[in-house]
């Protein structure tokens, strides 16, 4: 009976090692299909499920005027994400979010594509970017699982509205969207870094690490002065508003630098709140609208009828009809003269004068001298996407063409390249580029000055005639009411007709008006162009732009500390130019 038993028993055993010897086997093969086969797969889950990768967004390069004011700046902020539990079920992350939506703002298109995140099991979602301190503190008052901050930098403008279309704006990851923020993002943007956040089962942060330090952007000091740009600002806001004008701008430089002291626009708008979709803040009317000047124009003309020797200072031109014909069409003056003397034509701003002595410069000379000042070609100013006007080939010229290029029709230019020009004349015949950005800082000793370059496009003598001639069309000509009590200005007023499309022919209500000077005329500081688009009501440039240049060359001038000039008139320097060219 025992060995029965026995036998039972060892036959148990045997049946139960068989078991164990499987179950070990089986084992085994599990534990070597986890650990060897399956192990990147289950490892790449585990970090995903437990640690974060994030990019570090450094320090965006602050952007300073000439004197040191800040212009722009990044200052630290908290942003939200929500990172959910492995195997979360969808439900339970929506409840957490949809506790956000009010305290957030978050709009349905922003939940709808958090929702698509969850969706797709991600790992990282945003939730709101950039918040408010008191939402921030509402948020985190919850003790929502899952949800957890973020600081990255946000770009903040003192000034909000000031020089808002030069400074430009950025994205919602400070990447340079528009103007100078976006010129110059590779150098404002520094390199970005690197973090990684490591959570244990429940979620909770148990270490940081930074595998990449980020390096910061550099800061940038512009060569606009914040006083004299809120002058041009407040002073063209006034205007617009007096005119009922559709938009206007103001450059203001100093012509033996080529440096951008302001650069206004108007309509603007908040930087620091942006409308949705801010095109308007990214199109700079200064550097990307075109249009025809008029006889702002007529400096150019004049320019070349003197330096090709066409005509004399005492020539004179029978402009008692008030109008001209050309090709079998009709150009008219604004108002009734006589006989008129070159120096004459430019101060009451002949056309049919301006035409008569234009036609004797010829069309190669008077091309090359169109192309010599910078027209139908990119000033180059540091500032994105600047337009390079339009002026045709002379192979596309017609009968008509010198006609109305002598007063400044047939040819699209930007208010900075009438700028360059005028400064032209300012500088005794040297074309120097426009610029915004001074200097780029390498550390906080150390700075990268931008150069300037100059050519000459025409001779001293003829920049000085026709220096001493616009400061007679500001003394007693179209551009009287530029005037400034004990300063001399030089200038020239420009009113041109608007083509209208929709009628094939120029409008006779539409009108831009524009000025273009500089003062002291005999050493200038400043330099300055006004274009006011569709004025209502008076509508020529004496009447609308010269009075803009007057009021902020007068605070500007002020600001600079520049003392009045006795002499309205400096008659030696304009009888010895005169003379000059008369040799």
């Amino acid at each position: 009976m025992s060995t029965f038993y026995q036998k039972r028993a060892r036959m148990r055993i045997i049946i139960l090692g068989f078991f164990f010897m499987i179950w070990l086997v089986g084992l085994t093969i599990r534990l070597l299909q986890l650990q060897v086969f399956e192990h990147p797969r289950l490892k790449t889950e585990v970090l995903e499920q437990n640690q974060n990768r994030n990019t570090i967004h450094p320090k965006r390069g602050t952007i300073y005027d000439c004197t040191g004011n800040i212009l722009a700046r990044s200052l630290p902020i908290q942003s939200v994400f929500f990172s959910p539990f492995k195997g979360e079920p969808s439900h339970l992350q929506l409840e957490k979010i949809k506790k956000l939506k009010k305290i957030l703002n978050l709009s349905e298109n922003e939940l709808q594509n958090i929702y698509k995140r969850i969706e797709r099991n991600a790992s990282f979602i945003w939730i709101k970017r950039k918040v408010d301190p008191e939402k921030e503190e509402k948020v985190r008052r919850l003790s929502l699982s899952g949800i957890y901050f973020l600081e990255e930098n946000k770009r903040f403008y003192p000034h909000g509205k000031l020089a808002a279309h030069l400074l430009g704006r950025v994205n919602i990851d400070d990447i340079g969207a528009s103007g100078i923020e976006y010129k110059y993002n590779s150098i404002l943007e520094g390199k970005k870094g690197e973090h990684l956040i490591l959570r244990d089962a429940k979620k909770r942060e148990y270490r940081f690490e930074i595998l990449k330090e980020p390096e910061a952007g550099k800061d940038l000091i512009l060569t606009i002065d914040e006083t004299i740009q809120y002058y041009a600002e407040k002073e063209l806001k006034k205007a617009m508003l007096k005119t009922g004008a559709s938009w206007g701008t103001v450059i203001i430089s100093q012509p033996s630098t080529g440096e951008i002291l302001a650069m206004a626009n108007y309509p603007t708008g908040d930087l620091n709140n942006p409308p949705p979709m801010p095109l308007s803040l990214d199109r700079n009317k200064a550097i990307h609208h075109n249009f025809e000047p008029g006889s702002t124009f007529k400096i150019v003309t004049a320019s070349a009828a003197l330096e090709a020797r066409k005509i004399n200072l005492t020539d004179s031109f029978d402009c008692s009809k008030g109008f001209i014909r050309v090709a079998g069409k009709t150009i008219r003056d604004h108002e009734l003269f006589g006989v008129l003397s070159f120096p004459e034509i430019i101060i009451h701003s002949s056309n049919v004068g301006t035409i008569q002595f234009g036609q004797l410069i010829g069309e190669e000379i008077f091309f090359k001298t169109i192309r010599a000042f910078g027209f139908g070609q990119k000033t180059g100013i540091d500032l994105p996407a600047e337009e390079k006007g339009i002026f045709r080939p002379l192979d596309n010229w017609t009968k008509i063409s010198v006609s109305s290029l002598s007063i400044g029709y047939e040819i699209s230019v930007t208010a900075t390249q009438m700028l360059q020009a005028i400064n032209a004349i300012a500088n005794k015949g040297f074309i120097i580029s426009p610029k915004v950005v001074k200097k780029i800082l390498n550390s906080p000793d150390v700075a990268t000055e931008k150069p300037y370059r100059r050519r000459r496009i025409i001779s001293e003598r003829t920049a000085l005639v026709l220096t001493s001639i616009l400061q007679k069309a500001v003394q007693r000509g179209t551009g009287m009411t530029a005037r400034i009590r004990g300063y001399k200005v030089a200038g020239k007023t420009g009113t041109a007709q608007k083509f209208d499309s929709s009628i094939g022919r120029y409008s006779s209500t539409a009108h831009t008006s524009s000025f273009a000077g500089f003062v002291p005329a005999d050493n200038p500081v400043l330099s300055m162009v006004v274009v006011i688009d569709e004025p209502k009501g008076p509508y020529s440039g004496g009447e609308v732009a010269a009075p803009v240049f007057r009021e902020i060359a007068s605070l500007v001038l002020r600001q600079l500390h520049i003392p009045k000039q006795e002499e309205q008139l400096n008659t030696i320097i304009a009888e010895r130019s005169f003379r000059q060219v008369e040799r």
